[in-house]
């Protein structure tokens, strides 16, 4: 069929309706419907879904976009909702169907734009829009990004924590995909399961400084199962200051201080003794707390025994959930730059104590060396999730099918030809 008469058939500027349901009129934005162009492509294409206006799509079932007959093919099908979420897709190398490969979100409203030509090579167009129906399951999905909002060192890590648990690595791949981490300037990342309800997200390297992180959630309305369906979170937003990295070396008992990779301070410390080492990593700064009543029973040491304790403890630093702290030990001052005498905490007399606790910030960087303590959890102890390597970290995404050393999605994006 030509493209001259697609165009005298839709002279009179009636409404068509497809087969979901959806009005469109055929004639130019001007009236004139034979300066029309692309013409209306809707006796060449037919879509799957309700067949009458007011009923709504299955978010069940995929979206799919055929060519009528052998007239011509599709080009390009864009579908997005109304909150911005594209679905993605796969066009048959004909061109004679289009099919949706991520799911349909249920109660939305969907816009669909699809690009074909005839067998003259002429371009056509067809715009309709449709809605899905609610979800029938009762369960929802919902996520709570941490920490909250505000500013932050270049360690911080993102966590997300789900209300339901997700053990399917094909489920956790919808989950993942819905989750959103954006940087300013950009930077490649990935998501890491840490068990089937928390997910830790971390670049590569550190964020740079002063950058700005939003976090989102586009699972609301989403497949996650058939009793399962994405809910509601909070964005979230981030920014970092310094980079400000803290090195604390068990054998030289000194700590160097570096304020965006330049020196700053050195400071004599004293660390864990033997039996009581302190770990061994990198570690981050999860809060400050200007007084801590520390108690040896806290730790698992015996009240009335040598190694027993209960002390006021000023400027303390928290490194890790099980009680590691940077702080003032005033006790230990004689020690302090010559021997390990603590019981697993970094200690400086409290004129030290008082800079460290003013110069940090939580997600600001703690790195131990040299000592003969086990290295830093990963996960469950504080943040350790630094010292994971990155072919690692990447394993734990449910995305990650190939070489975990391969490009993310970030540096493929950067990898693609761009039009100009």
């Amino acid at each position: 069929m030509s493209h001259s008469s697609r165009t005298s058939r839709v002279a009179g500027c009636t409404l068509v309706v497809i087969a979901l349901g959806v009005g469109v009129t055929a004639c130019g934005s001007d009236g004139n419907p034979l300066s029309a162009t692309p013409y209306d492509a809707a006796e060449q294409i037919s879509f799957n879904g309700p067949t009458k206006a007011g009923q709504k799509a299955d978010p069940d079932k995929p979206l799919e976009i055929t060519v009528e007959g052998d007239e011509g093919r599709i080009t390009d099908v864009t579908a997005t909702d109304a909150v911005g979420r594209h679905v993605s897709g796969e066009l048959s190398a004909d061109g004679g169907r289009w099919h949706s490969t991520s799911p349909l979100a249920a109660d939305a409203h969907y816009t669909v734009r699809v690009s074909t030509e005839d067998e003259d090579g002429a371009p056509g167009r067809r715009v309709v829009t449709f809605d899905t129906g609610k979800p029938r399951a009762k369960q929802r999905l919902n996520v709570t990004f941490g920490p909250q909002a505000g500013k932050y060192g270049v360690g911080q890590p993102v966590t997300a924590d789900l209300s339901q648990p997700v053990k399917d690595k094909a489920q956790r791949a919808i989950v993942e995909r819905g989750l959103k981490v954006v940087s300013s300037p950009v930077v490649d990342g990935s998501w890491h399961w840490v068990d089937d309800k928390k997910l830790h997200y971390r670049p590569k390297e550190y964020w740079p400084t002063n950058a700005t992180i939003q976090v989102l959630s586009n699972l609301d309305g989403i497949k996650i199962n058939d009793r399962l369906w994405g809910g509601t979170a909070k964005p979230l937003k981030l920014t970092t200051g310094d980079r400000i990295i803290a090195v604390a070396d068990a054998s030289s008992h000194h700590m160097t201080v570096y304020k965006n990779d330049k020196e700053i301070n050195t400071i004599p410390i004293t660390m864990g003794k033997p039996g009581f080492e302190t770990r061994n990593g990198i570690k981050v700064v999860i809060g400050k707390e200007y007084f801590v009543r520390m108690r040896g029973t806290t730790v698992g040491i015996a009240a009335g025994t040598s190694e027993s304790y209960d002390l006021p403890v000023y400027y303390a630093t928290r490194v890790t959930w099980s009680g590691e702290y940077v702080h003032a030990a005033p006790w230990s001052v004689g020690d302090q730059g010559s021997a390990n005498v603590s019981h697993g905490c970094i200690g400086m007399r409290t004129s030290n104590a008082a800079w460290f606790y003013e110069t940090v910030r939580p997600g600001d960087i703690v790195k131990v060396v040299n000592s003969s303590g086990h290295t830093m959890e990963p996960f469950g102890n504080g943040f350790g999730d630094w010292n994971v390597d990155w072919a690692k970290w990447r394993k734990g995404s449910a995305l990650v099918t190939g070489d975990p050393e391969g490009p993310t999605e970030v540096e493929r994006a950067r990898l693609r030809p761009q039009s100009v």
